[in-house]
Parts: structure tokens; sequence; C-alpha cells
């Protein structure tokens, strides 16, 4: 009997989450697909893998076997994925984070990664959340604490956030317009703000987190930024305290069944030492002169 190693990765999403609704976050797929793939793996093993009820789904004496059976097939595909990577050189160690803290990290990279160290390092920067339990990245920096099971996070610092303008005071900025931000960017916490507070005043918009910044320099309009950020451009001036209600923590988050690899380690604690000795920059408590 042949087993497809997608179906069993379905499997295990769908009995380490309890559900279909709750798989669907993980796996992308909707519920009525997870189920038609679930009870395709049931009619090739002959027999069910779930008690299904209203409450969700809890494993048969059957599920249970597969269970240990997948987590191996996993531990396994993990292995070839890491041999494969030491093949070509040495293990890559994947860092998502959003726009902002990837530059953030990226101009601190050596405080992060050397070229002692026997790994490499890869930014995937992404205004969403990348799976890490798919193994998309190894480590996340992230504005929420992880609700996922199998992942594993600690709090490493806060954010704060202000509005910001350009040092002249020229065009839209003396204007007193806003610049909003379009496509993925529109649905951070911030350009919400800014749409529900100063929508109206909104006269040009970019769609990635540079150009935002690059507009507000330029005179273009004022905007929120995160204090890291603008404190840290000598372009920008903060023209107020930071806003109480967009203050976020910030996680590192992990797999559970790999923070503890040396190389995500190493640079997990690097990366929880260099958020430490940049906490008073990330509350926004060294505002540019």
């Amino acid at each position: 009997m042949d087993f497809s190693w997608d179906d069993l990765r379905l499997f295990l999403d769908v009995a380490r989450l309890g559900g279909l609704s709750a798989a669907t976050e993980t796996t992308r797929l909707s519920a009525a697909t997870l189920g038609r793939r679930i009870a395709a793996l049931e009619r090739q093993l002959g027999e069910p893998l779930f008690h299904r009820s209203q409450t969700g789904y809890r494993l048969t004496q059957a599920g249970e076997d597969l269970l240990a059976r997948a987590e191996d097939v996993e531990a396994a595909m993990l292995s070839l994925k890491r041999w494969k990577e030491g093949a070509i050189g040495e293990r890559v160690v994947r860092l998502s984070a959003g726009s902002w803290t990837s530059m953030f990290v990226a101009g601190n990279i050596g405080e992060v990664w050397t070229v002692e160290d026997r790994f490499g390092l890869e930014f995937v920067t992404a205004m969403q959340k990348v799976d890490i339990g798919r193994r998309n990245a190894d480590l996340g920096i992230r504005n929420q604490r992880q609700t996922e099971q199998w992942l594993a996070g600690r709090l490493i610092g806060k954010v704060a956030y202000a509005i910001y303008s350009g040092r002249e005071l020229i065009n839209g900025i003396k204007a007193g317009y806003f610049v909003g931000i379009a496509g993925d960017g529109g649905q951070t916490h911030s350009a919400r703000w800014i749409e529900a507070r100063h929508g109206d005043r909104i006269a040009v918009r970019g769609n990635d987190a540079v150009s935002v910044r690059e507009l507000v320099a330029n005179g273009a309009g004022l905007s929120v930024l995160p204090c890291f950020v603008g404190d840290s451009d000598e372009r920008l001036v903060r023209v107020a305290p930071p806003i109480a209600e967009l203050e976020t923590d910030q996680w590192l988050v992990s797999h559970h069944e790999e923070r503890h690899e040396p190389a995500v380690h190493t640079v997990a604690e690097r990366i929880a030492a260099l958020m430490r000795q940049h906490a008073p920059l990330f509350r926004g408590e060294r505002p540019n002169p």
C-alpha cells in the first residue's frame, strides 16, 4: 500500500488540531477539501481514523496508530531536508518577519550571523504569518503570541508606534495630509488606525514599508511608523507621543521540535540578545531631537 506524504501531512494537521476547521489555516485548504482527503485516506486504510462529532475530530485506535507512524515519517522527511541542505553547503536557518523587523535585523547582521558560523541565514520577509509548522521558516518574529500547539515562543520585547513627519514642512506635510498604505500592508493594525482616524486626509499611498517611509521623508504627508524605524531615520521627526493602543508585543517563535537544534537555537539566542540591547529604541524611548 502506497501512502502519499501530502495526505499524511494533512492527517497530522487535522489530528493535532482536533478538526477540519482549525486545520484550514495551516493547510490553506477548505474544510470540504480536507474532509474529502481524510475520507480517501480512510478508504485506503479500510477503517476510520477519527470519531467525528460537533465538538471536533477525535482519533480512533487506528488513528492513534497512524499518528505515531506518520510522525516518524515527518521526522524522516525533515532529516532528508536537512541532508539536502547540508549537501549544498551548510544548514540554512530561515527567519521570517515583517518588512521593518527584517530590515532591522539585516542592518545588524553581524550580531546574528558571521562567516565563522557553520550555517547560512535566509530572510523570509512577509506581511502575513509564515507557516513555521510546515517548515516554511525555522524562526519567526511576530507581534502576537503563538496559538498553534506545535510552536514554542518567548516574549522578547515591545514595539511602540507614533506619527512621523519629514523635517521640512512642505507639500502634503504642510497641508496636514497623511500617507496611507495600500495592498497587503493595509491590513496591519497601524494602517487600519490611520484609515479609521485620518482616512479623509490620505492623499498618497505606498504599497510597501520602504515607499511609505520615503514618501514621509520627502514631504508627501504624515504617517504612523514603528518608533524603532522613525527614530533611527534622521530625515524623520516624531510629532506626537507613541500611540498607546498600537503598542504590540514582540514574540520569537519556533517549532517546538526544532528550537533546540543547534543552528536554530544559536540564531534565536542572538536575536533575543539583539532585541534586548535595543529595547529602549523599540519602546519609543529614544526620539529624534
